[in-house]
């Protein structure tokens, strides 16, 4: 296995290991990942449900291969170690292989993350798909690093927030947990219905809001995603005042650790 990642194809009704992956990003019509740590994953079938739904849009014709190739996927799941695995369709007339598995090491995470407003109108093609703008989501990080954030936070015209460029974003107000609402465009997020859920459970009202930057100063702020799970928000060039301290944080945590399930 190669340290970084190991690429398979499905060809043929069958999930095959190949040397490298030569299908560019350009061609990426929709994606999933997920963390896999020691053979265990929140809300494995969420993430094929998104899948499956994204190429249900994108490749209607292909949607009788999902059955097959999500449960060779499984089989193919490391039970140990921490990996991030993509699963892949490509648009490519130049290959019968449109399914991929990417099967990569975990990068590190990081428990708080600073954040850039981007300074234009959200520049995606297809905000409500996840695959098509994953390597412009990686742009807009590294323009990000560039104002010394770690995430790129994307605004409509009217300046109200849609999300992070790789990454959904909720806040609190008191004990009230908040996010974008469909007001603009956000990509369905799997780690934001958990922790939605998780707050209901525990009798947090929740609620979705139109709210530009400025309206969170002084509010705890959380970046989410199926990596990283939460990542408390230090700093933020739109806020005058900054973030507050983070008071839900370690009790969400420890609750979304609980929804990891074996894979087996």
């Amino acid at each position: 296995m190669q340290l970084d990642a190991d690429f398979y194809c499905y060809r043929n009704g069958q999930l095959v290991l190949i040397e490298t992956d030569d299908n560019p990003d350009v061609s990426l019509a929709a994606a999933d990942s997920w963390l896999v740590d020691e053979g265990r994953v929140r809300s494995l079938a969420d993430h094929e449900a998104r899948f499956r739904k994204a190429i249900d849009e994108v490749a209607p014709d292909h949607a009788y291969l999902l059955d097959d190739f999500l449960e060779q996927v499984r089989k193919v799941l490391p039970r140990t170690g921490r990996w991030f695995p993509r699963i892949e369709y490509h648009l490519d007339d130049n290959t019968d292989s449109h399914l991929r598995l990417r099967l990569r090491s975990a990068p590190e995470t990081t428990p708080t993350v600073r954040l850039w407003s981007l300074d234009e109108p959200d520049p995606r093609v297809s905000p409500t798909i996840k695959g098509p703008d994953l390597s412009l989501g990686q742009q807009l990080r590294r323009r990000a690093n560039l104002h010394g954030a770690e995430e790129a936070v994307l605004l409509t015209s009217e300046g109200f927030i849609s999300e992070c460029a790789l990454s959904a974003l909720v806040w609190w107000r008191g004990d009230v947990l908040c996010a974008p609402g469909d007001e603009v465009p956000w990509l369905e997020s799997i780690t934001r219905n958990e922790v939605f859920a998780l707050a209901s459970q525990a009798g947090y009202a929740t609620q979705t809001e139109l709210a530009k930057p400025g309206d969170l100063d002084g509010l705890e702020i959380w970046v989410l995603s199926s990596l990283q799970g939460i990542r408390v928000v230090t700093g933020w060039d739109a806020l005058p005042s900054g973030p507050a301290a983070p008071v839900h944080a370690d009790t969400f945590r420890k609750r979304l650790r609980l929804l990891s399930a074996s894979i087996d």
